[in-house]
């Protein structure tokens, strides 16, 4: 028996989950936004007690590898590596984007274009495009959404937008083509059932390297009274 701990910490839900196989023994999440520095700890503990294990039995780490919030995913890498180096057993990392598309795509009934977005800022997202067989339409992009988005795929196929950038996004695509559903996030739960193939095939990271995929690079602005008080000093 395999057992899988997943940390899905990309975006403003922090999620964890432990897997038997394919089977979920146990889940947890909060719905907080700055919660993962102070609840992921808790979630891993929460969950590997319920589940009437002990955290030496867990035999592979799982983790979102972004693109996703920049502090989330930084947590999230350093939680996993930690227990991995603890434990001696492998890490696995999942596309956050493919979390969500393999998501939604249980319930695509009508076969639709999948398009996963997760927030960045302003009119700013994360997004990919695939089909419902998982074959990429459009790669992995930090795009800016205007009225002319996706123009020359919706004209000719039916798209699904979700994720938490997805509702930002439903007043300025407005093509007849365009579906959007809410309430969609990346969860442990889904994490943990594809890292489950990945442990299958032997695809694990190289621990001492692995990094998240962030998509852009993490900009740190200075407070407005550090600015005032430099230029009164110039």
């Amino acid at each position: 028996m395999v057992r899988i701990l997943s940390l899905e910490t990309s975006t403003t839900v922090c999620s964890v989950a432990l897997h038997e196989n394919d089977s979920l023994l146990a889940a947890a999440e909060v719905h907080l936004e700055h919660s993962h520095a102070s609840k992921l700890a808790q979630l891993v503990d929460t969950v590997v007690k319920f589940s009437g294990l002990a955290l030496p039995d867990i035999n592979a780490v799982a983790v979102s590898s972004g693109p996703g919030s920049y502090t989330g995913l930084r947590i999230g890498t350093s939680t996993a590596k930690g227990i991995c180096f603890a434990l001696s057993v492998p890490l696995i990392a999942i596309d956050t984007l493919a979390i969500l598309s393999e998501q939604m795509n249980r319930t695509n009934i009508g076969r639709s274009l999948l398009c996963p977005m997760i927030d960045a800022r302003r009119m700013e997202v994360y997004c990919s495009v695939t089909d419902p067989d998982g074959s990429v339409v459009q790669s992995v992009e930090a795009k800016i959404i205007d009225e002319k988005s996706f123009e020359e795929i919706l004209n000719e196929h039916r798209m699904i937008f979700f994720g938490n950038g997805a509702g930002k996004c439903r007043a300025v695509i407005t093509h007849s083509n365009a579906a959007f559903v809410d309430g969609v996030t990346p969860s442990a739960v889904q994490l943990g059932l594809m890292a489950f193939r990945k442990f299958e095939g032997a695809e694990f990271e190289d621990l001492y390297h692995f990094e998240p995929f962030y998509l852009k690079e993490f900009k740190v602005k200075k407070p407005s009274n550090f600015l005032d008080a430099a230029n009164k000093t110039s």
